[in-house]
Parts: C-alpha cells; structure tokens; sequence
C-alpha cells in the first residue's frame, strides 16, 4: 500500500509553527491571526458532454459555451481527466464515494440504492466537518422503490445530504416525477408515449421512452428547474458560517435534448449544440446567483461531465463539430471518449486563473481532495481509490497510483503512465462493434501508447508483450486487493 502520507498535508508541523506564529504576534499586540475559512464547494455535473464540446477544449468547437470557457479562464484546465466508468451511474458513484464503480453492482440501481448505508460519501465528510450539504438534480444512484406513495429510501438524504430536489435517473428513463428529500413531490400517475426524432439515430434527439409521469412534469422544464432550484439552495439562510456544499447535477445535454427557443437552431451543432448552449447558459445563472450572493470567490467549483457523448462519426461529417475532438469513440466505449472528461476547477486565490494541468486522474479523486481542503483524515475503509489533487491546485504534483475503469459492456481497462491496456477488442461499448473475438493470430486485448497515439489508432498489444503482462499485473492487484489507497 502505498503510504497515505505522500497524499495528505502534514498538520501537525503546520500547526505547532501557527501557535508560535499565534503567540509572537499577540505579544506584539498584534491580536490574534484567525485561520481562512473553510471555502464553499460547488460540484457541477453535466449529462453526456464529449471532451471537444466546450471551446475551453476545443477552439474548433461548433458550440458557443461561455461560461464554461470562463471556468476554465478563471481556472485550472484538466487534460488527463477520466470518469471512473462510461455511462451516467458508474461514474457518479466513484464521484460521490471515491470507490471504483467496478467494486460494486451497479446494475441494481433500478430498484436498490448503489451506495451502502453508513459508507462515507462526499457530501457526509464535508457534513462531519460543518457544511450545509444540498444536492439538486439527477441522482441515478438508487433507491429502495417500493411505490412512490411511500419514502424512497437509500437516496441523497440518506447518504449525506440535508436536502435534495431532483430525479431518480435521466430524463429519458421513466417513471418521471419529481423528488423532494426522499418522498416523491406528485407521484406519476399519468403515462407518456416514447418519442424519437426524425434525422437522428434513435438514442439521439428529442428521445424519451414511454412510461409514468407525474402529471407535474414537462420534460422540457427539467433543465431551468432545476437551476431554479440550485439558486434558492445558493439563497437560502444556513445558520451562523456554515459554507456550502451543493452538488448540482444537471440531466443535460443528455437526451431528450430539448433546447428552449432562445437557443434553437443557435449553435453549429444540431439540436445537441442548442441544447448545450442552453445547458451553459444555465450554468451562467448559477455563476451569477453565487455572486451576487457574494460566495463566488470564496467557492471551490469543480466542474465535469459524467461520459462522453452520443456523437457518431456521421455526425461529425454532418456538423463539422467533433465532440470528441480526436477522441476515439463515445459514451459507454473503453477508449478515450467514453471517459476522458472536460474537469475544471475554479478557486480564486489557491489556483492559479488559466492554468492547465496534464497529470491523470479520476473523479473518484474528489473526495479525498475535499478532505484534504477541510483538514479531514478520510477513515481507513473510506474513498479507497481516491486521492487528494490539492497539490496539483496549488500548482505542483499530485502522484496516485495507475486507474482503472470498466466500460458499459464490461472492458476492464487500466491506465498507467503513457500506457492504456484495454482486456477485450471493439470498443467495449456503443460504438460498433463493440466486441470482436479474437481470431487466430489476433491479439486478444488493446493496447495503446497515448503520448505518441491519443486517438488509439495503434494497437501495440502483439508487439509489447513485457508492458501487457505488467499492466495485467497491475490491474489485478488493484482489483484483487479492494483498494488502491
């Protein structure tokens, strides 16, 4: 194991030099030095945004987003980001537990909450060290259904947060309804018929499928609902100094992209780059409420997207937008589009305004970062494949050991340096064909050297077989031990 001290500040050191530092200073009458409080925290998760969407990304991009791009202006830039597995809940759970998704069943969500009663999460660290914890938005991690007449129990309010206004999963898995704390607001007694859109492939456009709505809902207000929703939790009374922690979750630009008529036919990309530029400017209300809260410069906002993108290379050619830019694949896909995320993170006065960081790493990482902000130890059994990126921040190193993912269709993968070991040929995922027999003579895996091949053209897995068998052995220690930490 690697020893927990390379990742975490030393305290004790800080804190006997503060107490001399205290006391000199009193003696010089200068009164007492008061420690910077602990600053707000802000996490914002789009649906099914590619790595190329974003001009912070990509200069080509077909999609204005500018306040995106602010975040990014103002921030530190991540190149080597990864989501912790392809598709919505996955990386959502390595996001709020700081646990590979892989660890777990995660195909229970439908009916069963994904993250265990009483493991520590991201919202109940920072809760256990004084914040006012809200989320609003997709939650698509579970709950104990039992009709939705009765408590939907195992979601946000029982796993860290004090309050939650959202919906079970995405806003084109039905039932439809909202969700206030851990009841639903109306349930859904009324039904929708499915719905595709012509000129697009059928999980594109404005696609829905056919189930129970609650007779409350219009799909297409979800989106300014729920930023409706994250400025009265940015608005709200939290009792004397307690910051914030508000996990908004937006289910967009996820289908059914569903742009209002501000932003129809306003982008390069089709209805997808309308209703992203719908999605950014949504983010731009947020960032607004927080300033005129006065709390935007003391936040800590992080910013990423849960997968890539349902963007097929047809669409590319149609719109001249590559969502991927380069990337190999999209969502659901063990090759780099199906994880490689926009990240930023925006923190006046601890990260450097337009910096870029290049150093890998993984969304299960946040929350031993945020640990690592609030002078928190993460317990034993807690976050066991997270690490603290605070060094990176502040502009120097942040050192973890290789990540490792699992596509949608089940590709183990392993990243290690410039290497990128794949256990499985096709793309594992969406993309077709997503998997290929290996015939005779056919390497049975992917391997790829992402420094000199970041679009994964190369398969190196036959000629190295030294680097196959260390990044085999790797994953399996990784796996085998139930921890990377």
């Amino acid at each position: 194991m690697i020893p927990r001290s390379i990742f975490t500040r030393s305290r004790g050191g800080a804190a006997a030099a503060g107490a001399v530092l205290v006391a000199l200073l009193a003696a010089a009458g200068a009164g007492p030095v008061l420690a910077a409080p602990p600053p707000h925290v802000v996490v914002i998760l789009v649906d099914d945004m590619g790595y190329g969407d974003p001009g912070a990304y990509n200069p080509a991009s077909r999609i204005p987003t500018p306040n995106i791009d602010r975040l990014a202006a103002e921030g530190m830039r991540f190149t080597d980001a990864h989501a912790p597995g392809t598709l919505c809940h996955p990386s959502r759970y390595g996001l709020m537990t700081g646990r590979y998704p892989f660890r777990t069943d995660v195909s229970r969500w439908p009916t069963r909450p994904l993250i265990a009663d009483g493991q520590v999460t991201l919202p109940s660290m920072l809760r256990d060290a004084g914040y006012a914890t809200a989320m609003v938005g997709k939650w698509h991690l579970g709950f104990t259904e039992d009709g939705y007449d009765k408590p939907l129990r195992g979601g946000p309010v029982d796993r860290g947060f004090d309050s939650f206004f959202g919906i079970r999963a995405s806003t084109d898995i039905p039932p439809y309804f909202y969700i206030r704390g851990d009841r639903a607001v109306t349930p859904p007694t009324a039904s929708i018929e499915a719905h595709h859109t012509a000129g697009w492939e059928p999980n594109q456009g404005a696609f829905w499928r056919a189930g129970g709505i609650s007779p409350d809902l219009n799909l297409s207000d979800v989106l300014p609902r729920f930023t409706d929703e994250a400025i009265s939790v940015i608005e709200r009374p939290r009792g004397a100094g307690k910051p914030l922690m508000l996990y908004l979750a937006y289910p967009a630009p996820h289908t059914p992209w569903l742009p209002s008529p501000a932003f129809a036919g306003k982008s390069g990309a089709g209805l997808y780059g309308d209703f992203l530029m719908m999605v950014d400017h949504e983010i731009g209300r947020v960032l607004a409420a927080l300033a005129s809260a006065k709390m935007l410069d003391q936040t800590l906002l992080v910013f990423a997207s849960d997968n890539g993108p349902v963007w097929h290379p047809a669409d590319v050619a149609r719109f001249g937008h590559d969502s991927a830019r380069g990337l190999r694949g999209m969502k659901s896909d063990a090759w780099e589009a199906g994880h490689r995320m926009p990240f930023i993170v925006r923190w006046p006065g601890t990260v450097r305004a337009g910096s870029v960081c290049d150093q890998t790493m993984s969304f299960t990482d946040v929350l031993a970062t945020a640990a690592d902000v609030v002078g928190k130890v993460l317990p034993a059994d807690a976050g066991p494949d997270s690490f603290s990126l605070l060094p990176a921040l502040k502009g120097g190193t942040s050192q973890r050991p290789p990540i490792v993912m699992q596509s949608g269709s089940g590709f183990m993968t392993i990243r290690s340096g410039r290497w990128k070991l794949i256990e499985g040929l096709g793309s594992g995922g969406f993309s077709k064909p997503s998997r290929i027999e290996p015939g005779p003579g056919d390497p049975a895996g992917q391997l790829y050297d992402l420094a000199a091949d970041p679009a994964e053209t190369t398969n190196r897995f036959a000629g190295e077989p030294d680097i196959v068998e260390r990044l085999r052995a790797e994953m399996r220690r990784i796996v085998e031990a139930g921890r990377s930490r």
